[in-house]
């Protein structure tokens, strides 16, 4: 690794707004370690960041186990030697309603979607302390302030998990000041190579959003970015949203 050089883990960064991310974070010069379930494409998007001029590595892992989050932070620190920024991203759909959930669909939910960046921050929080500090992010969404609605992404369930990250960036922000600055960024309809969801609703959808567009993953990785980097940086227990002012929630 090259003096100087920051290292970032970003979680779900097979595909969507984590690939997206993590390519802008390659072209801001961050080492990485990328972690998600999906080989095929985690290998892809790995290998699309080396070409970027950095180094990068792939973690196949469940991100809801806590034990795997130690050892993937753990084997980061072995090779570069440091964690400086942390992106939760990882995330999945909780379609079904409250009457037709079942426990273990939405305790997966839970996992997937707010455990998740509990386990990832656990592991890394004392790592950036010992080199002097660091900078989280974890992806909440629009539906954390607005509740779930009847599409598939965005039920009660991800909801809930998603409005738990909040509560989690504010209370860590205490918690982890002056040393770690922790936000959270929350996305409104972003359009992404994984949803084909949109496509029969696209034109009605941008009708609601006042810059009359769908939101798309590099909109997102630019304040990732901007959040990992800017210098100095007075932000912190913040909930950011990215949405193009969607009026029609």
């Amino acid at each position: 690794m090259m003096e100087g050089t920051k290292v970032a883990i970003v979680t779900g960064a097979a595909r969507g707004i984590g690939k997206a991310c993590a390519l802008d974070l390659a072209r801001a010069g961050y080492n990485l370690a990328l972690v998600d379930l999906l080989e095929k494409e985690l290998s892809e998007t790995t290998a699309l960041c080396e070409e970027l001029g950095i180094k990068a590595v792939g973690f196949v892992a469940d991100v809801a186990s806590h034990a795997r989050a130690g050892e993937i932070v753990e084997a980061t620190v072995a090779q570069f030697d440091r964690v400086d920024f942390l992106l939760n991203n990882a995330g999945r759909s909780a379609p079904e309603s409250i009457l037709d959930i079942t426990e273990d669909q939405f305790d997966r939910a839970i996992a997937i979607n707010l455990k998740s960046c509990f386990n990832y921050i656990q592991h890394t929080a004392p790592h950036m302390i010992r080199n002097g500090g660091g900078r989280i992010v974890s992806i909440s969404s629009l539906n954390a302030f607005t509740g779930g609605v009847t599409q598939a992404v965005s039920r009660f369930a991800y909801a809930a998990a998603k409005a738990g990250i909040l509560g989690m960036t504010r209370s860590l922000a205490k918690e982890l000041g002056p040393h770690i600055a922790i936000n959270a960024i929350c996305p409104g309809v972003i359009q992404t190579e994984i949803d084909t969801d949109f496509t029969a609703r696209e034109e009605e959808t941008k009708k609601g959003i006042a810059l009359g567009r769908l939101g798309t993953a590099d909109d997102v990785a630019r304040l990732v970015t901007f959040l990992a980097t800017s210098e100095p940086c007075f932000m912190t227990g913040q909930a950011l949203t990215v949405d193009g002012f969607q009026f029609n929630i």
